[in-house]
């Protein structure tokens, strides 16, 4: 596996590509041309310029998160083609800049949702936190406005302002999609663009809704094991992969996070490695990446990918605020500095207890 770090661009990030390169093992940073709105084309030479400022920084693009994908493509209106094709031809440039490894979603309107960004934990720490009881309460067009007190002035991926402007009307496009609608507008998207990633050796990882359930009455289908095998089935291609994002798949406990892994052999292109504690049924809060801190077993968690043979990108997510870091919520330095160390030693633990 190689260990990377999720990096918002030199415009929009409080962590320098100096400071990322000072983690030890991280050699390469996920990111993606911020200033893009889902459904242009990317320019070659936008694209060359972030290469060439990476690589100034002594890292490398290990993988983009994300191309976005356009409303139209995931609602199916008649005009997808037309954002389709734009789709293609940025991946083709991606793939002529030697980038192979492609992060996207499918959910509808909100690509996260938490309810805090903020929310203080016995050690001093804040984290992002989601509670049911909260949603099931709040009209979803003042969602932003319930958290963007926290955001420390950042903009955050998937809430950005213009976007939140048009809740209302976005709720209305997606009155008719239901769960079957959606599976076949993804499958419509997948068929169209695996051309282009099978000549350019393109791996596409999907992210996992998040959380794994519906949220104020939006379909979800990324959500468990039987749905993934359902997408993979349905475009049976091995670039139609998936990011194992432990964190969302995790929303559910439910979901046996190794043994998803084990059983999406061959077609994990991506994985987040983080941890969240359950504290009781609806509420669950962001966690340090240690197995104590939280719910899950992370040397499972590694141990599975170990046992695929898995190779790809591999970063720490949603990172807790400590020791007085102003940062965007869950993308602080500290924390996922610590996280990546974390997730090194239990790979090298690992590895080396499987070689003697």
């Amino acid at each position: 596996m190689e260990m990377t770090l999720r990096w918002y661009g030199s415009k929009s990030d409080s962590v320098t590509l100096e400071q990322i390169r000072q983690i030890p093992g991280v050699k390469g940073v996920i990111t993606t041309l911020y200033d893009t709105a889902p459904g242009d084309e990317w320019s070659l030479e936008d694209i060359r310029a972030l290469k060439a400022e990476v690589a100034a920084g002594g890292l490398h693009i290990a993988g983009i998160e994300s191309v976005n994908i356009h409303d139209a493509i995931k609602i199916g209106l008649k005009e997808r083609d037309k954002y389709i094709e734009n789709y293609i031809k940025t991946l083709e440039k991606l793939g002529q800049e030697d980038i192979h490894m492609v992060c996207y979603n499918f959910m509808p309107v909100f690509d996260w949702t938490r309810t805090e960004l903020a929310r203080k934990r016995p050690d001093g720490s804040t984290v992002l936190a989601y509670n049911q009881e909260t949603v099931d309460n709040l009209n979803p067009e003042k969602m932003f406005e319930s958290i963007s007190g926290d955001t420390n002035g950042f903009v955050m991926p998937g809430w950005e302002p213009e976007r939140m402007e048009r809740i209302k009307e976005l709720f209305g496009l997606y009155k008719d999609v239901d769960e079957e609608k959606l599976f076949a507008n993804l499958q419509y998207f997948l068929e169209a663009i695996m051309p282009v990633c099978d000549k350019y050796d393109i791996n596409m990882a999907i992210h996992p809704d998040d959380p794994a359930w519906s949220v104020f009455g939006l379909p979800r289908i990324i959500t468990n094991l039987p749905n993934i095998q359902r997408m993979m089935k349905m475009v049976d291609n091995p670039h139609n992969g998936v990011t194992f994002c432990s964190g969302s798949y995790g929303t559910n406990p439910d979901n046996d996070l190794p043994g998803m892994i084990r059983a999406l052999e061959g077609r994990v292109h991506f994985a987040h490695v983080r941890n969240l504690q359950h504290n009781y049924p609806g509420d669950f809060e962001e966690a340090a990446h240690l197995s104590s801190d939280g719910s899950f077993d992370m040397y499972e968690i590694m141990k599975a990918l170990y046992d695929i043979g898995f190779e790809g990108p591999i970063r720490p997510d949603h990172g807790r605020m400590i020791w007085g870091e102003v940062a965007m919520p869950g993308y602080g330095l500290y924390d996922r500095a610590l996280g990546a160390t974390y997730l090194n030693g239990l790979w090298e633990a690992i590895t080396k207890s499987n070689t003697r």
